[in-house]
């Protein structure tokens, strides 16, 4: 009998960003907009190379949430309804990183929201509810 892959490490990360994005878009006083984005984008992208780990998939080193969506469609069609959220957060890997753009508040919020319900989702089908 195979043995199943070890997503914990993966889980125990993006839980790490789960938990700095909300806590940092609870700051009201200097606000932190690209973090916030930022670490919405990270958990997204932890969960669902944990999905592509659990179930064996292979995947580049790669930050594009779009890429490895299309890569975890191949294993499970019904994730398709969180293309909307991934495309969101897709951009939040670089684009805020250095200077030249910034995140405003309603993005962040935005990002908030697309990681709440992508990250239900997924831990639902990692079997983590």
């Amino acid at each position: 009998m195979a043995r199943k892959p070890d997503i914990r490490p993966w889980i125990y990360k993006a839980e790490e960003d789960y938990r700095a994005a909300l806590t940092l878009a609870r700051k009201r006083r200097d606000p932190v907009p690209d973090n916030v984005c930022f670490s919405a984008q990270q958990c997204v992208e932890k969960y669902l190379k944990a999905f592509l780990v659990q179930h064996g998939k292979g995947f580049p080193k790669t930050h594009d949430l779009v890429e490895l969506l299309n890569i975890a469609l191949t294993v499970d069609p019904l994730l398709e309804v969180i293309r909307p959220n991934v495309r969101e957060l897709l951009p939040y890997a670089v684009a805020f990183r250095y200077p030249g753009e910034e995140a405003t508040r309603e993005e962040s919020q935005r990002a908030v929201l697309a990681m709440k319900s992508t990250r239900e989702l997924l831990r639902e089908r990692l079997g983590l509810t």
